[in-house]
């Protein structure tokens, strides 16, 4: 990638993008707002009239509508005569065009808007140069939205400084797409419709179709990238359910760091833990509960080697997924003719969007970002006479982490390292904890001087002390209940530590 043209109206990443790019050696053009922003961060930009030789003229309504600017965006590399042709009329490739589009449907959205202010918000040159490069997404880079800066600079780190031809016709697509309902709000405004100030468009390549969905008299297809994510190399086919649980189960691993496995069946977590041997790791996991995992998903956030794939291949999986399987392992693993061994092949954005359909529409919402997830941030929200030790702190980090996972209502045991009982998804709270405390019981496991971990504030201070009767001496909730002050109350008469986190972690 040599040359780069950036003109954007939202500014969000502009400077971190364009550090990136010159990192690469890519040389900036820009336009106007945006090569001021540049310039007063003191970063190398050429004007885009020092490029073209033509002023920005009859207010910035002609600017990038220049031979120069399409004809570099438009020609065909692989093309003899086009490139004889670019080098005749001095026309330098421009092989990244990154552009937003004047807000017009921001602008229609406030009652005091004329119709010539309206006009004026009629963007040109942006859609001409989104659509030039992306017509020629074979060669060019199109970038509409700065969510995909990160994943665009981390293509070209890859790929020694270009980007890959499924991202560029990825983009590509985004790009139409975004085209297309920026000339339909137009379109709209101008025949007299009420135009939203806000609306969403989905537009997804389908991947496949489905054996089934859920259940097999319900017809399914996959739409999107989730390939981008992750690579079959071994069994059948994978199922609608298989790739729920494979999500699930990415989104808990990616919350740890140090070596950790989990196991997951529908969704939930039957048992997790970390330890830098991985064998014994996936033996605390597996001791967690020894009959859910039966037909479940494992994943690992390390290396599979030989050893770890003899021991979790003594149960029957669906699904095992690892960042790589070395040495032996694969061949051991695929011994299971039917078992889905899955490369998970880059890092899950730590920032994403949930949406589920609903009746009539779709939700839409932030992701479960947490920010008191960690030991230092904990400490700052002790409630309780007693405060917690090292290492109920270190259980407290480990099980907040994992009870975000569990379907609510979700009760996790646990301690330093691993999970002891979990119950997931029970009308009543106490009745989760019964379970995750029966569970512990059937595995054989002690919650002598564990953390309970509860996803929600609890609405009583019976769970909290059934909690305290079945071991627990340290407790992590959110807080918020009208009668907090009784169940702080009953945890310094027991003599618990407390943790109110002020985050809830409702999973429906």
């Amino acid at each position: 990638m040599q040359r780069a043209l950036l003109s954007v109206s939202n500014k969000t990443g502009l400077l971190d993008f364009a550090r990136g790019l010159l990192s690469h050696g890519v040389e900036i053009i820009s336009t106007g707002g945006t090569a001021q922003e540049l310039k007063n961060a003191d970063l190398p930009v050429t004007d885009i009239s020092d490029f073209t030789g033509l002023p920005e003229m009859m207010d910035g309504r002609v600017k990038t509508l220049h031979p120069k600017v399409h004809g570099g965006l438009l020609y065909r590399r692989d093309h003899p005569a086009h490139c004889e042709q670019a080098e005749e009329h001095g026309i330098l490739p421009i092989d990244l065009v990154c552009v937003n589009l004047y807000p017009f449907v921001e602008t229609i959205a406030k009652k005091e808007t004329t119709l010539e202010q309206a006009i004026e918000q009629i963007d040109i040159g942006g859609p001409s140069m989104i659509r030039s490069a992306a017509k020629n997404h074979a060669s060019v880079t199109v970038v509409v939205d700065p969510d995909d800066y990160p994943r665009i600079l981390e293509a070209m780190t890859n790929n020694h400084g270009t980007t890959t031809p499924e991202l560029r016709a990825r983009l590509a697509t985004k790009a139409f797409s975004m085209t297309a309902a920026y000339d339909h709000a137009i379109s709209s405004y101008l025949d007299g419709e009420v135009i939203p100030s806000a609306s969403l468009s989905l537009k997804l390549p389908q991947v496949c179709r489905l054996r089934y969905g859920e259940n097999p008299h319900q017809e399914a297809e996959l739409y999107g990238y989730f390939f981008d994510y992750f690579e079959k190399l071994h069994g059948k086919e994978l199922s609608f359910n298989n790739i729920l649980d494979i999500t699930a189960a990415t989104h808990l691993i990616c919350e740890f760091e140090k070596p950790t496995i989990a196991i997951l069946k529908h969704t939930n977590p039957c048992g997790v833990a970390s330890d830098p041997d991985l064998c014994a790791a996936w033996e605390k996991a597996f001791a967690t509960d020894r009959s859910a995992p039966f037909g479940g998903i494992i994943i690992v956030n390390r290396p599979i080697d030989e050893k770890l794939a003899y021991a979790i291949s003594e149960i029957f999986s669906e699904v095992i997924i690892a960042p790589e399987f070395h040495g032996e392992a694969r061949a051991l693993l695929q011994k299971k003719k039917n078992l889905r061994l899955m490369r998970l092949l880059q890092k899950v954005p730590s920032i994403e969007r949930d949406l589920r359909s609903v009746m009539g529409g779709i939700l839409l919402q932030d992701a479960d970002i947490d920010p008191w997830n960690k030991i230092g941030t904990l400490e700052q929200r002790v409630i309780t006479n007693r405060p917690p030790t090292r290492e109920e702190l270190e259980a407290m980090e480990f099980g907040w982490k994992v009870v975000k996972h569990v379907k609510s209502n979700a009760i996790v045991y646990a301690g330093r390292d691993r999970t002891l009982g979990i119950g997931a998804g029970q009308m009543s709270r106490v009745d989760a904890s019964r379970i995750a405390v029966w569970k512990a019981a059937e595995a054989g496991l002690s919650l002598q001087g564990s953390v309970v971990c509860s996803d929600a504030f609890f609405p009583f201070a019976d769970g909290l002390i059934a909690a305290a009767e079945a071991g627990a001496t340290a407790a992590i909730q959110p807080g918020g209940s009208i009668r907090d002050p009784e169940i702080i109350a009953a945890a310094n008469e027991r003599g618990l530590a407390m943790v109110l986190t002020g985050i809830r972690h409702f999973k429906h």
